[in-house]
């Protein structure tokens, strides 16, 4: 993932000189990069997990590909196929 840089806006120039206490200037370059350091620090970061649109798309396709394993699975040539192995399997041990 790349980023571009955001370019400077007018909101940029209106950055206080000093904090809301007075004791001390507010670097307004020093705290850009700050934000640059901790943007970089977000991007490099893997994903983990999945977000809430991603959870639905998984579950909808989950209950798709269950609602077709159902129907294969009940089908008549499969339950037929399942029992004939299983009384197979019987009549080995017996």
């Amino acid at each position: 993932m790349t980023s571009t840089p955001i370019a400077p806006t007018e909101h940029d120039a209106a950055v206080p000189t000093g904090d809301e206490l007075g004791d001390r200037p507010v670097d307004a370059q020093a705290g850009r990069s700050a934000l640059a350091r901790r943007w970089a620090l977000v991007q490099q970061t893997a994903e983990a997990g999945m977000s809430t649109a991603e959870y639905a798309v998984g579950t909808v396709a989950a209950c798709a590909f269950a609602a077709v394993l159902y129907r294969v699975v009940t089908g008549g040539s499969i339950v037929t196929g399942l029992t004939d192995l299983v009384d197979r399997a019987l009549a080995t041990l017996s």
